[in-house]
């Protein structure tokens, strides 16, 4: 009997062991949060400059972020090969001859190999643009394909998902149809959330307002694989909507604490589901949008802070 117990107590030690590893190993070798937000990756991830949107591949094999270099948006991302993750390196969704490009918020369908992401016609670019004129052009919606292992030069996904109206902050469900945000004149007023259903052949059905009962104007709204909840920015922080009977619910503010001076966006849930990711940004007062951004940074939660809600 005491053979019996003490092999047992040894495989639940061994197990959560095992368990606390894969994690730090899956989430870029970083100790897990608690329900206190704190910043990831600190030195690879989060640098002196302004990086946004971290998202993983369901496999945890490969990671992604949003930095802006040299007035440029660009996708970064680290692979996960014999245990240890590859150096961060920029993924090229344009041509060499684009000067100044806008490729961010990436999100990554089941099988890895797709990505849209937000970008803005590259026939809009040029060396004497300003970073004001830059932010005010109409992104779309944008997809790039892994191929032998590399990310190809990204194109435009058509109509019915890009117009000639604002179209951002993809989201990859797992049916690959497409969750975004619009402000095309057919929602329900602002900034809207849409769902386009994925057909074959990287086509879309006619996408479709979400309403939600909510704040308007969410700059960046996540939805989960299976469409059960969805996690929303707001002037206020974030907010989160579960599912009941096919209908989404009254939205429910998350409860963290918010800093007053920085706006909070781009949230994400891990693909287990065990931590929320969230970027923030502290902008100049006197200056709108990106152009007067000084800092950007992502944190990590545990992901009791969005569950938790729903027994409330």
């Amino acid at each position: 009997m005491g053979k019996s117990i003490c092999f047992q107590l040894a495989f639940i030690l061994t197990t959560a062991f095992q368990s606390c590893k894969v994690d730090a190993t899956s989430y870029f070798d970083q100790k897990p949060p608690s329900d206190t937000p704190k910043i990831f990756a600190p030195k690879e991830v989060n640098t002196d400059s302004i990086e946004l949107n971290v998202v993983f591949n369901t496999s945890f094999t490969e990671m992604f972020f949003s930095r802006i270099v040299d007035r440029s948006f660009v996708i970064h991302h680290s692979e996960l090969i014999d245990g240890s993750w590859s150096p961060i390196q920029l993924i090229e969704m344009y041509p060499d001859s684009i000067p100044i490009s806008v490729a961010c918020d990436p999100t990554i369908t089941q099988d890895g190999n797709t990505m849209y992401f937000l970008g803005v016609d590259p026939e809009n670019y040029s060396n004497s643009i300003t970073p004001a004129e830059l932010y005010r052009i109409p992104p779309d919606i944008y997809v790039s394909k892994k191929l032998d292992g590399k990310w190809q030069y990204a194109s435009k996904v058509e109509s019915p998902v890009s117009t000639e109206h604002f179209e951002s902050y993809p989201i990859a469900v797992g049916d690959k149809s497409l969750y975004f945000q619009s402000n095309r004149p057919n929602g329900a007023g602002g900034r809207d959330t849409y769902r386009a259903q994925y057909l074959s052949d990287g086509r879309f059905e006619t996408p479709i307002s979400i309403s939600l009962n909510s704040e308007k104007n969410a700059a960046s709204t996540y939805v989960n694989p299976d469409e059960d909840y969805l996690i929303a920015s707001s002037s206020q922080g974030f907010q989160v909507s579960f599912k009941e009977n096919g209908k989404w619910q009254v939205p429910i503010p998350v409860e963290m604490d918010y800093d007053k001076d920085w706006r909070y966006y781009c949230p994400y849930m891990s693909p287990d589901e065990k931590y929320f990711f969230f970027s923030r940004r502290y902008s100049d007062p006197s200056k709108r949008g990106w152009a007067g951004v000084s800092k950007g940074e992502v944190y990590w939660v545990s992901a009791d802070v969005i569950f938790d809600q729903k027994s409330k």
